[in-house]
């Protein structure tokens, strides 16, 4: 059975606090189970099946770099009231404008403390039912090789391709896209923030992993040594994680 995504993988020099700003961020809650700090919706941390799209933000050594993330989050807002409340909210938490030569348009782009670039999203009706995180928005090269591959990787359906863009969704039609936009620039440093796909209940990591290999993933040594989970990337070397179960 194909991969679900559980979570966007974000790496910060201070995981709690980054932890603490997306928890407050999208109204949710932050979990510290171990070394990683986990946000998702109230409830506790439901692992090893997460019923959504939560976020595992992982300490790391290193800053980031002035280089944009290729892997960013769209919020989702119900009006141009809740647009302006939760940018400002946002910054008082310590998000900062950034432009990444968006010129004029009606979304508000941010970065979290860390520097890892977001969007506050206008009002749109797509997104009325997602959560507070719209979608999450991978930059690349060719959108319909992505969709190819994703919609292949994963449990996701693909609701849209086009030149410029391929737009995924859970096939239960709850929580957010993944989009892939068509971009001119290209890929340079590792990326710092990922998708973490996890195989379902009874279904075989090592057999999903040469599944990926198949359809064009890499294996990628990011210097993580002897771990539980593998690390890969696809065609265009977006990372990712495929994450055991227990």
């Amino acid at each position: 059975m194909p991969l679900r995504p559980v979570q966007v993988n974000i790496k910060a020099l201070d995981g709690p606090a980054a932890g603490r700003f997306w928890a407050e961020a999208l109204g949710w809650h932050a979990y510290s189970p171990g070394v990683t700090t986990y946000v998702g919706p109230a409830g506790g941390l439901v692992w090893p099946d997460p019923v959504g799209l939560g976020i595992d933000v992982v300490p790391v050594p290193e800053a980031k770099t002035a280089t944009k993330n290729r892997l960013h989050l769209d919020l989702a807002t119900t009006s141009a009231a809740h647009q302006a409340e939760l940018v400002a909210r946002l910054e008082a938490l310590g998000a900062t404008p950034v432009d990444v030569g968006q010129g004029e348009v009606p979304w508000v782009v941010l970065a979290d403390p860390e520097g890892n670039e977001f969007c506050v999203l206008e009002p749109r009706e797509v997104y009325r039912d997602t959560g507070p995180i719209a979608a999450v928005v991978v930059d690349c090269a060719d959108p319909r090789a992505m969709a190819r591959f994703w919609g292949t990787a994963t449990d996701w359906t693909l609701h849209e391709v086009t030149d410029d863009q391929a737009v995924l969704r859970s096939a239960e039609g709850v929580g957010p896209y993944l989009e892939f936009l068509r971009t001119p620039d290209v890929k340079s440093v590792p990326d710092r923030v990922h998708l973490d796909l996890l195989p379902y209940p009874g279904d075989d990591q090592a057999a999903e992993v040469a599944r990926l290999r198949a359809l064009g993933a890499t294996d990628l040594d990011l210097g993580q040594g002897d771990v539980p989970w593998t690390c890969l990337s696809d065609a265009e070397g977006h990372e990712f994680c495929v994450l055991a179960l227990s």
